[in-house]
């Protein structure tokens, strides 16, 4: 879908929230996370404020910090993915909710990465430099590939790794767009001069597809 692009992580706590963001400053795009879960310690919505995204209210505010079928089952509530219709804003960063077969709704089943593939738009894959990423990162490339959602590219998050950084586009086929060093202090200013290491080209042209 023109004018979108949807920011996964190859798990969660990897810095996919302040990736989306900082990618939403610097393309001057809208940035909307449809489901929080978690709100006691602020939502990632409020942070991507913070960083100089324009962030979008979300579709759905959960309290509980778990998976959004949990989170939702809690209160009550069964995710409904006609709700998740994407805003009509563009452009358009959208942040799923931990990696990307978390799972939205138990039954019928349905995951985040069944809510890509039905958006239509292409993924960023955000991956951790550390231990560990470059099976993780081809796993959810797999997953990826196997419903036919396009990958725009890999977005690494941490200290460099020269090793990670080179084999996981080597063996996947899918071209590393820069690496986001972990900041501190993290605030707008310093996330906008990281973003310039990034290769946002790429993204636009992904999101122009």
């Amino acid at each position: 879908m023109s004018g979108v692009i949807i920011v996964s992580g190859t798990d969660t706590g990897i810095g996919k929230t302040v990736a989306a963001a900082g990618l939403a400053a610097a393309l001057g795009a809208h940035y909307w996370k449809p489901i929080q879960a978690g709100t006691e310690d602020g939502t990632d919505t409020e942070r991507a404020a913070a960083l100089g995204a324009r962030a979008l209210p979300e579709a759905y505010r959960l309290a509980l910090p778990a998976s959004p079928h949990l989170a939702a089952e809690r209160e009550g509530l069964v995710l409904d993915p006609e709700r998740l219709a994407l805003p009509a804003e563009r452009p358009l960063v959208v942040e799923g909710a931990g990696g990307l077969m978390v799972p939205i709704r138990r039954d019928p089943p349905w995951l985040m990465i069944d809510q890509f593939a039905h958006w239509g738009a292409p993924v960023l894959l955000v991956a951790r430099t550390e231990l560990g990423t470059i099976n993780h990162s081809l796993l959810s490339i797999e997953a990826l590939r196997a419903r036919g959602i396009a990958i725009a590219g890999l977005l690494f998050v941490g200290a460099a790794h020269g090793d990670n950084d080179a084999v996981v586009p080597a063996l996947s086929g899918v071209r590393n767009l820069g690496r986001l060093p972990l900041l501190d202090p993290l605030d707008a200013g310093a996330l906008a001069q990281a973003m310039a290491g990034i290769d946002l080209a790429a993204i636009r042209e992904a999101m122009a597809a």
